[in-house]
């Protein structure tokens, strides 16, 4: 080992013995020389040894004042990933803990994701699930994204610019609500840097030109409260701390106002014995400076959800100028810096909440339960950073309990965080004792009552009046649900129908397994129910089965006259015929009156379905539309693409990107480029510097869609592209 090396291990050793003085010191020094002889010869994209990395991420955990496994993990954490040494070597050479904490932390191997985004989502459900078994492993992956934010200057700017993304988004609200204030604020102010570059250099040279006044003022400010304190007999220590750069340019962009608009860029802190003199010391500073109206939030008599606590109060200090003061216990300031860390005991070599905790941190077990339900990655990456989002309301059950919520909840997220079955039964709600609709916005203080009724059922409206992944989720869930069933249905019926007209029971063949033979061999699914499934969403035709089972039998491919009700749908039909340049064949016929449904807007190379519409000939929908599924199924009617037409046809998406300039002017540089005319765009800022543009053009086919979505998805600041 090199003796720049040998002193890090020094460092790291006294580090950790200066907050646990039993610490087992020659594991750590095993763990240090084995990560050291694994990472031998490897070097970063800065040209330093490898292994400086792994050290500065060991230094972060005991910063962390975390036990000694975690920062022999911490040490080893790149061995499986980056070298020869298994998770098995781990188990023999250190123990099951640390060979547990190490592979948590382990990104999947090489599977055949299609977009980085499912890499993503895959390895952060592996991170959860871990998670929830050791709370550790995410405390030791918030310390390998630390060091990989300081060092990120090294990365391509595509690089810098994805990493300091998944950053703010993830990793910096996580950090927050593990509550640990200090990881959250250097994330943030290192991804404020390499997503807005020019703000960031803008921002820190502005508050250089300012820093001695501040300074000054911070010492006069420090200097009047420790005087009342020591006048009033309460005992405190002050400090006077600058707030983190994303924090204070968040502030001007969200008030529109300039540096010297922004008075309390600057909070005080005042620390007491006991919660008796944090109430004193509030009286104190009230008495002597005019708090602000509607600025003070008392944190100790309601925690926020990961056990924060302390008293918040804006104040018109000196000057004239605002400040804001933060009173708590040091009991409590040591929950703030070292976060969920004070909260969890160690029982049988695992890191796990006490029980007066495990409800408090529930919203760590939500993220768990996300990441079973939601299969769809993007779907499963914005459910996390929803439920991350800072900004909460605090509103109260009929019984007095507090549940905390996404800023922007309605009662159905209410009724959805109460149990399933009352979401999904929610007919109505009673805010403060008075009737509102599902879509209200509740706020602090609120005192929420659900009303239910048997013969409600979700739809998918309320998607749109939902916040919290949890009530998403639960609604999808039991949509998808339902259009199983109905698909299923669906297919049972038409598979009767051809059976009966070639002569055979469908029930016999269900009896003697054929069903659930031509689901395999139709590569449909294990069961008959998916056979039935597929048939109902018109991926498989009754015509195959009946030809896989009986193919003794010709099977006649065209229907037979209809009678009675498709008799009447049959005329309909008839009625509309037209020449019409659709693209569509409706039978094999061309000569039809053909509309596309805007509901799903299909193109060609989506499985489609059609639909008899009195008056308006065959309405076209994407096989898997969910009003298609609502629709009347003796309606349907066979259509497929006809290969030979060349007509354009309409398009949404949404691109979600950053906001920052010239990226919308390059956005529509690569839409020129590809040749495809916007016909309208509109562009909405959503906070946090986001924005989503709706782009509306006409496209030939599918695979001219996914050219343009591929290539959008590739230009710097564009988070995801998705069809509407």
């Amino acid at each position: 080992m090199t003796p720049e090396f040998e002193e890090h291990l020094t460092e790291l050793l006294d580090q950790v013995v200066g907050y646990n003085p039993s610490a087992d010191r020659s594991q750590i020094s095993k763990a240090f020389e084995a990560a050291f002889d694994a990472h031998d010869g490897q070097t970063r994209k800065s040209g330093d040894p490898y292994f400086i990395h792994p050290v500065s991420v060991s230094k972060i955990i005991a910063e962390l004042k975390l036990d000694v496994p975690s920062v022999c993990a911490g040490l080893l954490h790149d061995c499986v990933e980056d070298t020869e040494m298994s998770v098995q070597d781990l188990q023999k050479g250190f123990s099951n803990e640390i060979a547990f904490l190490v592979d948590g932390v382990t990104k999947l191997g090489k599977f055949p994701w299609t977009t980085r985004e499912e890499r993503q989502a895959e390895n952060f459900r592996k991170m959860l699930v871990a998670m929830a078994k050791d709370i550790r492993v995410i405390l030791i992956k918030l310390a390998d994204r630390t060091d990989n934010m300081r060092t990120l200057q090294h990365m391509s700017m595509d690089g810098q610019d994805r990493i300091a993304r998944e950053t703010m988004d993830i990793y910096a609200p996580l950090a927050n609500r593990l509550g640990i204030y200090w990881l959250r604020a250097e994330l943030e102010d290192l991804s404020f840097r390499y997503l807005y570059p020019n703000e960031h250099k803008t921002l820190t040279n502005d508050l250089e030109a300012t820093q001695e006044q501040r300074e000054a003022y911070v010492e006069e400010v420090e200097g009047i409260l420790r005087r009342i304190m020591g006048d009033n007999e309460v005992r405190c220590d002050v400090q006077g701390r600058p707030k983190n750069l994303w924090g204070i340019y968040n502030k001007m962009r969200h008030s529109k106002r300039t540096l010297d608009q922004i008075y309390d860029v600057v909070a005080f802190r005042v620390l007491t014995d006991s919660i008796r003199d944090c109430y004193a010391a509030l009286g104190v500073v009230h008495e002597k400076f005019t708090p602000i109206p509607g600025r003070f939030k008392d944190y100790v008599a309601m925690p926020k959800p990961n056990q924060y606590q302390s008293l918040h109060t804006s104040l018109i200090g000196p000057r004239g100028e605002r400040m804001e003061v933060q009173i708590r216990t040091y009991q409590m300031h040591r929950v703030c810096e070292e976060g969920i860390a004070a909260h969890w005991v160690y029982k049988e070599g695992r890191g796990i909440l006490s029980s007066d905790d495990q409800q408090k941190f529930a919203w760590l077990r939500q993220l768990v339960e996300f990441q079973r339900d939601l299969k769809d990655p993007t779907e499963f990456i914005d459910a996390v950073k929803i439920d991350l989002f800072a900004d909460e309301v605090y509103v109260f059950t009929p019984n007095g309990d507090v549940k905390a919520f996404p800023a922007g909840a309605t009662p159905v997220d209410f009724a959805y965080a109460i149990h399933t079955e009352v979401g999904n039964h929610c007919a109505g709600a009673k805010v403060n004792g008075q009737m509102v609709p599902l879509r209200h916005k509740l706020r602090n203080g609120d005192t929420v009552e659900i009303i239910t009724n048997a013969n409600q059922r979700p739809n998918k409206d309320w998607l749109k009046t939902c916040s919290t992944a949890r009530a998403r989720s639960k609604i999808r869930h039991h949509i998808r649900a339902e259009q199983r069933e109905r698909g299923r249905a669906l297919g049972r019926e038409l598979l009767e129908r051809a059976f009966r007209q070639a002569g055979q029971s469908l029930n016999k063949a269900q009896k003697q397994g054929e069903l659930k033979r031509a689901s395999i061999e139709l590569r449909c699914g294990n069961k008959e129910d998916d056979l039935l499934m597929q048939v109902g969403f018109g991926k498989v035709i009754p015509a195959q089965v009946l030809k896989l089972l009986f193919p003794e039998i010709e099977v006649e491919q065209k229907p037979e006259e209809p009678k009675g009700r498709l008799q009447r749908i049959s005329r309909i039909f008839t009625k509309a015929r037209r020449r019409a340049p659709s693209g569509i064949r409706v039978q094999g016929e061309m000569d039809v009156l053909v509309r596309f449904a805007h509901c799903c807007n299909p193109l060609p190379g989506d499985a489609i379905t059609g639909f008899i519409t009195r008056g308006r000939g065959v309405t076209v929908h994407k096989i898997d539309c969910p009003k298609a599924l609502d629709l009347d199924p003796e309606r349907r009617i066979d259509v497929s693409w006809d290969g030979d037409a060349q007509v354009q046809h309409p398009v949404t998406i949404n691109v979600h990107s950053s906001d920052k300039p010239g990226l919308l002017a390059e956005v529509s540089k690569t839409f020129s480029e590809l040749k495809v005319n916007i016909s309208q765009a509109n562009c909405r800022v959503t906070g946090n510097g986001r924005a989503i543009n709706t782009f509306h053009f006409q496209v030939g086919h599918l695979d001219d869609l996914k050219v343009v979505m591929r290539t959008l998805q590739k230009i710097r600041g564009v988070y995801s592209v998705e069809r509407v």
